[in-house]
């Protein structure tokens, strides 16, 4: 895809006047930010520079969870209410210091961005690419995953205190076959429990312990679990909506919402890492945080922080997945 707004290596519109464009400092970089008084979100009245600023701000705590991943960007150059363009392919406009990698696909290849450091993650917020999608394996072993995700999606007739319990179901089963686990807000409807892995299984071994293991839980609470596709399967006959326990992004090439994301909906609702005790919380919501409220986040410890991403085994996970 061709640079829609004409823009130079640098960033800079090609003409474009220095009113028209702010910097913003990431890390060793100092970003343009052309248009930077464009709204994104209609209805909230923020702007291209204040998704660009919040990413600068964001950048210490995401950027660890996106080295060395391709990633996908979900662009929307007319803002939240026009079409967004998911891409894949790095624009050749792209300046050389963002990184690439180019991926295997069928049929061809793609070059993804690598989004290594503060000036990449900005500079693609002033491509109005409000959210970054990451693969769950990194570059080096693009079939190998290091991450596994279910995302607990409710059906109609669900509310969040459900899709807390759902939470707290994985994590008890993760306990059982010695998985760490960490949480996410997605900004959209749920919330994301990843297990970080070794890699050292590829993403056939991987899918099939995500699927077990979510059948398991199904058949374990079938009032309030489900592992149906299709909307219309996943009420109970009473009405009542079950959540989803959704392993489909645990294949190649698939990706999912990354952490500190902006989501492109109403409010700009951020994908926000939390701690397991704060599904506790009734207040706790998928839309709890927003590019406005971030940063009183950021002024609390990093529920994320400490030795706990050390990778375990999928297939030690695997021998200890009980057999129900």
């Amino acid at each position: 895809m061709k640079g829609d707004k004409g823009d130079k290596a640098d960033g800079r519109p090609r003409g474009g006047r220095a009113k028209d464009e702010e910097t913003v400092r990431a890390g060793r970089r100092t970003v343009a930010i052309s248009r930077p008084d464009k709204v994104l979100f209609p209805d909230d009245g923020i702007t291209k520079l204040e998704v660009a600023e919040h990413y600068g701000a964001v950048a210490p705590r995401a950027l660890p969870h996106l080295r060395g991943r391709p990633l996908m960007m979900e662009r929307h150059p007319d803002g939240i209410g026009g079409r967004p363009l998911m891409q894949k392919n790095a624009p050749d406009y792209f300046p050389d210091w963002v990184r690439t990698s180019v991926q295997e696909k069928a049929g061809g290849k793609v070059t993804h961005v690598v989004c290594d450091d503060a000036g990449t993650l900005v500079y693609l917020a002033g491509q109005a690419s409000l959210t970054q999608h990451r693969w769950l394996s990194r570059e080096d072993t693009p079939n190998d995953p290091d991450l596994l995700i279910v995302d607990l999606d409710p059906s109609e007739g669900a509310d969040f205190e459900d899709v807390r319990w759902a939470a707290d179901r994985v994590c008890a089963l993760w306990d059982e076959v010695h998985l760490p686990v960490r949480l996410m807000t997605t900004g959209s409807r749920g919330l994301h429990v990843i297990a970080p892995l070794d890699a050292k299984s590829d993403y056939d071994a991987v899918r099939d312990f995500a699927h077990r293991a979510a059948e398991l839980l199904a058949d374990r609470h079938p009032d309030r679990l489900t592992t149906e596709q299709r909307k219309a399967d996943r009420p109970t006959k009473g009405g009542r909506g079950r959540i989803y326990l959704d392993v489909q992004r645990n294949a190649y090439a698939q990706t999912a919402v990354a952490p500190y994301s902006v989501r492109a909906k109403p409010g700009a609702p951020v994908a926000m890492p939390i701690a397991r005790e704060e599904l506790d919380d009734p207040e706790l919501h998928a839309r709890r945080w927003t590019l406005r409220t971030a940063p009183e986040r950021l002024d609390a410890a990093d529920p994320w922080s400490g030795d706990g991403w050390r990778g375990r085994s999928v297939s030690a996970a695997a021998k200890r997945l009980p057999e129900e």
